[in-house]
């Protein structure tokens, strides 16, 4: 049996046990027999066991010697690598293993409490390195974001770094051109004026009269280049030339003495004057004078036709004509009006004949073929309109272009026993032929009438007489396609009856035919080209006159009719735009430029002590900072009057019949040539930017350069308000650094003037804050004086736009200059359930245009000054009454005068404005006044001008692929 061991409580040795138990006895289990035979082995194991024990020892204590001083090494390998730990954090963790078993109740209570002290401030402790590592990762947060903003400032920096590089260089390009100028800097002229009174010269023949020229009977030196064209009128009432018992028309005297009143070119010192007029006629029977005037419906019902007294007196004293205090002794530089308007068939219309004018000019309706002298004379309607304002009420609308008759005609020859020649006889009859004839088109040819109330039979010259009452004969022209007008008998070149045929044709619309038209002599035909408004036919096309009417499409119909119309509106409609035609004609002759047209004198809101607050504007709100949009430059004003010597010379036909205002001058035209590509680099480079010098480009060369067909200039912005302060100075902050801004006027409507402590942001350019004389929407239009650009900007105080796209417009519309450029842009749309046919304002989104908004949108100024002064009364009033539509007046406006549409930019299409007042165009009654507004508008004009476009105008580059390394024009458009 094995040897058994104890072992103790203590760890002490084991001890083996024997047999007899403790003290060495036997075990009672085992039989003493069975132990006798095996003792030799187990002493032998005993022994083994003793020397085993010997060593056991020792080697237990080596063993854990080793085991211990590898946890030890393990240990401090462990603190080494691990990072220090709190005192306040081990502390507990080593009371963790204290034996808490042995501690009394009362300690154990204290080691509580002061346990949960320790939490507790543990817990400040943590809430505060909490706190402390939000607050840096705040601030680590505001240092990136403080890093990028100074990386984004850096770049932009270093881009206005290089814009004021590229300016440097054009200033010193400026600076060379000015150096190498070798033309005059031209600009308003200054008046060189006559300061004598004509030399007493001697009378001239009757036979020298006749064969007066411009070169050989008018005196130019006192009508200098520079001079203005001054004319002097003498009074009517204090220099009357008429024979006693005649008298000018007192209407007449005194509408003509008004209307000189406002022509710019009246003087008072005869002393300055390069001509004097002289009012000779109408001249009238005394008793006649008492009668109505010939519009009245009561004369031309019940008035009988009188025999003058005096039917073979000349209404004019020749000799009171001779003692005018500034004839001269010859008449030079004089002019004679003789201006028919109540007696259009008597002999007094042609008063000067066989008279011996000497060397003045006469101006009158009737001329006899020995009596003209071409180029000297001039030939005028008669005055049958009122005496100025708004005629468009007279004038019937031009669509549709064929009306119920083809042509008509109404008129007798008086007096009766006149003959007419063999052609003239067969004229009348193949016209009777061709009005009975076998065809659809109907004609109204009338050579038999009742006598119109305006004949006077006694001392009438032989004529075609008008019929009827004024308004019986406008009606029939308003259904008239053609009018035929038979020309005068005798050989007359023109007479009053003749031009009062033509004068009521284009008032109504329909196309004068003028028969015979190589004979005669028609108004102003220096200057109008009666081709365009008129068919002039030679008698001998009688036969062919139905085919070649009917030969006449439709759209050239009513080019025909609307240029009729423009001739009638702006030359012969009024006495004021007959007086001035007058005038502008002789001054056309001698080459004299107009008068400057009149700028409205700006006004500014502030007083001229108050200085306004300034604020700094927003930087970079707008802009991409690494975009160049273009240089910073000085203000540099669009040269002005460099033409003023050769627009009339080389553009006169173009003054008088496209752009119908030949009465002043403008400081620019956007109709100006442009000059070949080549001479911007061989002789005419002055002001020429050309990109890349010339080599092309995008990106950086492309915005260091305006390039283009024209010189450099910049852009006035307008800038309409109405109490809307903080919109105001949030739209001026955004214009800061935009590049070719030159100024920034606002228009400023209300009433009440801005706050003493409003700051205006300091944007680098001049900011001109301007009183409006009321409260209209068109002051936005008004040429104002402090405008010194081409290019107008116009936009609303709420509109919000980039600067590329601004600069853009800006370069669209260098190009197009004579056409609204803008952004948002409309359409006029057809009524179709209205059976009547009327338009609607439309601002859906469509893929055709009309109309581009004025709310942000490039006009040449040449257009404020035709909104001002030229377009009718009645449609600014509309605007004015509406607080509406004055965009929708200025889109009609230039489409009228280019026939050309707007050019819409980029893809805006509208504004939003979130944080604005309610504007305008946010009433529910907005839609439906624009659709009246349309309407009303074509009726003032007699037809609908606007034109439809189905484009818009990007970037060259605009969704093109490009290689990695190079730019576009721009970045977004």
């Amino acid at each position: 049996m094995a040897p058994a061991y104890d072992l103790g409580h203590s760890g002490e040795a084991y001890h083996p046990l024997d047999s007899s138990g403790s003290g060495g006895g036997k075990d009672a289990c085992a039989p003493s027999s069975s132990t006798a035979p095996i003792r030799h082995p187990m002493a032998q194991r005993t022994s083994w066991w003793r020397q085993f024990r010997r060593y056991k020892l020792p080697a237990v204590l080596l063993m854990f010697l080793l085991l211990a001083s590898c946890l030890a090494y393990r240990i401090l390998s462990a603190e080494q690598d691990a990072p220090p730990l709190d005192l306040h954090r081990s502390s507990p963790l080593l009371d963790a293993y204290e034996d808490f078993s042995a501690m009394r109740a009362g300690d154990l209570k204290m080691r509580i409490e002061e346990m949960v002290r320790i939490k507790s401030t543990v817990s400040v402790e943590l809430r505060e390195l909490e706190s402390r590592r939000q607050k840096l990762q705040s601030d680590i947060s505001q240092y990136n974001q403080k890093i990028e903003e100074l990386k984004q400032e850096l770049l932009r920096e270093q881009t206005e770094l290089e814009r004021l590089k590229i300016s440097v260089e054009q200033a010193q390009v400026a600076q060379r051109e000015a150096v190498q100028r070798n033309t005059p800097d031209l600009a308003l002229p200054r008046s060189l004026l006559p300061n004598t009174l004509p030399r007493r010269m001697n009378p001239i023949t009757g036979g020298m009269a006749a064969s007066c020229e411009m070169h050989n009977c008018f005196n130019h030196s006192r009508c200098s280049l520079t001079s203005g064209f001054p004319v002097y009128l003498y009074d009517p009432d204090e220099h009357s030339v008429q024979r006693k018992g005649y008298d000018i028309d007192g209407f007449l005297k005194t509408t003509l003495k008004q209307t000189l009143g406002y022509n710019a070119h009246i003087v008072k010192d005869p002393k300055h004057a390069c001509i004097y007029l002289v009012l000779v006629g109408e001249a009238l029977l005394e008793q006649d004078l008492l009668r109505n005037n010939r519009y009245a419906a009561q004369e031309a019902e019940h008035q009988q036709p009188s025999t003058p007294s005096h039917a073979n007196d000349c209404p004019v004293d020749m000799e009171k004509l001779y003692s005018l205090p500034y004839w001269g002794g010859d008449g030079r530089n004089h002019v004679l009006l003789n201006l028919a308007r109540r007696d259009l068939t008597s002999r007094r219309t042609n008063p000067l004949y066989k008279q011996n004018t000497m060397r003045a000019i006469v101006v009158q309706s009737a001329f006899e073929r020995d009596q003209f002298r071409s180029g000297y004379d001039l030939i005028v309607p008669p005055i049958l309109g009122p005496p100025g304002g708004d005629v468009w009420q007279e004038c019937a609308g031009m669509v549709p272009a064929r009306r119920k008759y083809l042509l008509s005609y109404q008129g007798e020859l008086r007096p009766k026993q006149s003959g007419l020649n063999p052609l003239d006889a067969f004229i009348l009859e193949h016209l009777a032929d061709m009005a009975k004839g076998a065809t659809q088109d109907q004609f109204v040819l009338q050579f038999q009438c009742i006598p119109a109330t305006e004949q006077q039979e006694g001392d009438s010259l032989p004529d075609w007489t008008l019929c009827g009452s004024d308004s019986s004969r406008r009606q029939l022209l308003k259904d008239s396609t053609f009018a035929l007008i038979l020309p005068p008998l005798d050989g007359r070149v023109s007479s009053t009856l003749m031009l009062a045929r033509i004068y009521e044709a284009l008032r109504s619309g329909a196309v004068p035919v003028i028969l015979g038209a190589d004979e005669l002599r028609l108004p102003y035909a220096e200057t109008l080209d009666w081709r365009r408004s008129a068919l002039l036919l030679p008698k001998a096309r009688i036969t062919e006159l139905h085919f070649l009417l009917r030969a006449v499409q439709d759209a050239d119909l009513l080019l025909l009719r609307r240029q009729g119309r423009l001739v009638w509106e702006r030359y012969l409609s009024s006495v004021q735009a007959t007086v001035d035609t007058v005038i502008a004609s002789l001054r056309d002759r001698l080459g004299i430029p107009p008068r400057p047209v009149p700028a409205v004198i700006a006004q500014s809101v502030f007083n001229s002590t108050f200085i306004p607050l300034k604020s700094d504007p927003p930087v970079g709100l707008d802009t991409e900072p690494e975009e160049s949009l273009g240089p910073i430059e000085p203000p540099y004003p669009s040269p002005a009057y460099r033409r003023n010597y050769t627009i009339l010379r080389m553009q006169a036909k173009e003054a008088w019949n496209d752009w119908l205002d030949p009465f002043y001058l403008y400081p620019q035209l956007p109709f100006d040539p442009a000059m070949p590509s080549e001479a911007k680099f061989m002789g005419s480079h002055t002001g020429f930017r050309p990109i890349g010098k010339g080599l092309g480009g995008a990106g950086k060369e492309f915005g260091e350069s305006l390039g283009g067909n024209y010189p450099r200039e910049q852009f006035t912005i307008v800038m309409l308000t109405y109490e809307r302060e903080q919109v105001l100075m949030d739209s001026l902050g955004r214009l800061y650094g935009l590049p070719y801004l030159h100024k920034v006027v606002v228009v400023w409507n209300s009433p009440k003037p801005p706050l003493d402590d409003l700051r205006w942001p300091d944007i680098g350019v001049p900011v001109a804050v301007l009183r409006a004389p009321r409260n209209s929407l068109n002051n936005r239009f008004l040429p104002f004086d402090v405008i010194e650009t081409e290019a107008v900007l116009s936009v609303d105080d709420d509109a919000h736009l980039r600067h590329d796209e601004i600069l853009f417009g800006f370069r669209v519309w260098r190009e197009h200059r004579d056409r609204v450029v803008g952004f948002p842009g409309r359409y006029h749309a057809w009524d179709l359930g209205n059976p009547n046919g009327q338009w609607h304002y439309n601002s859906n989104y469509s893929c055709e245009l009309s109309m581009v908004l004025t709310g942000a949108a490039f006009v040449h100024k040449y257009y404020l000054y035709l909104y001002t002064y030229h377009l009718p009364q009645a449609i600014r009033d509309k605007v004015d009454e509406y607080m509406n539509c004055e965009d929708i007046a200025m889109n009609f406006l230039v489409s009228h005068i280019t026939r050309k549409p707007p050019v819409k930019v980029t893809s805006r299409w509208t504004f939003r404005c979130p944080g604005c007042p309610v504007s305008l165009s946010e009433d529910d009654t907005h839609f439906q006044e624009r659709h009246k507004c349309i309407n009303f508008f074509s009726r003032v004009f007699g037809y609908t001008p606007l034109l439809n476009t189905q484009f818009r105008a990007d970037s060259i580059l605009f969704k093109t692929r490009i290689p990695h390394d190079k730019q576009k024009c721009f970045k977004y458009i």
